[in-house]
């Protein structure tokens, strides 16, 4: 197959990934949404991803919310990720690297290992906290407040050097570059190393999907779009600012309403 062919095949099954994750997601999503959560102290609402339905066991619980983790995840980071994995295949491809198919694939199911590796240690938190929020009122009252915090505390990390280091090695992709081996080992170790850079660069961003709610579509689709403009964008430096200012408003609103000023 023709280098152009090649590469047109990548970005058609890149976008057929996409649009089945995005469609298990919504799927998903959509169910969850019509089981009711549970009314909190402090007019919020327990969402049903950390709890378990009836007759389910807790290692049904996790694994359930593992499979939503990971489809979400492919369809809020693809968007950003198929640049990085298009840089990689150009750099097997300049040194005559055969299988380049194969290792971008591994790359790709490295990167993801990370993602899922962190929805499997935020599960057990996440039901921790639900179980002392359902126990302690004085905490259960406290979730609005500490949303929006969280949320402001986000926004302001989008003004940081740090995130601009972390940003502009993500746009430029200077990983894809770094001698790329064809050996498959090599290539899920890049992957791996991949997703890292990804989590550090987003995790302020994923910080607010966890608090304002981690099956919620509409802060998915919020933050999947922050965090692919940023990446995309020709102005992405600026845009992750504007975007951290757009943070620190909702979050100062989500807070002032949590503390009953709004």
């Amino acid at each position: 197959m023709s280098a152009p062919a090649s590469e047109r095949a990548f970005l058609g099954v890149s976008a057929l990934v996409f649009l089945i994750s995005a469609g298990v997601t919504v799927v998903w999503c959509g169910s969850m949404s019509t089981m009711d959560g549970m009314p909190m102290l402090g007019g919020w609402t327990l969402s049903m991803a950390w709890m378990r339905m009836p007759g389910q066991t807790w290692a049904g619980a996790s694994t359930q919310f593992l499979g939503m983790w990971v489809a979400m995840m492919v369809a809020m980071m693809l968007p950003a990720l198929v640049p990085m994995l298009r840089r990689y295949r150009r750099a097997l491809s300049r040194a005559g690297i055969a299988h380049r198919d194969r290792l971008t694939t591994l790359a790709a199911l490295g990167y993801f290992c990370i993602w899922a590796a962190l929805g499997a240690a935020a599960f057990p938190v996440g039901v921790a906290l639900a179980a002392l929020e359902v126990t302690l009122p004085a905490l259960a009252r406290a979730v609005p407040v500490t949303a929006g915090l969280v949320t402001v505390t986000a926004g302001l990390l989008q003004f940081t050097v740090w995130k601009s280091q972390r940003l502009a090695g993500c746009r430029e992709g200077r990983s894809c570059d770094r001698g790329p081996s064809p050996r498959p080992r090599d290539a899920w170790r890049h992957g791996l190393r991949l997703g890292l850079e990804c989590c550090y660069c987003c995790g302020g961003l994923t910080a607010i999907l966890f608090v304002l709610g981690v099956m919620d579509l509409r802060a998915m689709a919020a933050v999947t779009a922050a965090i692919s403009a940023e990446r995309l964008a020709p102005a992405g430096e600026r845009l992750a600012r504007a975007i951290g200012i757009v943070a620190v408003a909702a979050g100062l609103a989500l807070t002032a309403r949590g503390a009953g000023f709004g």
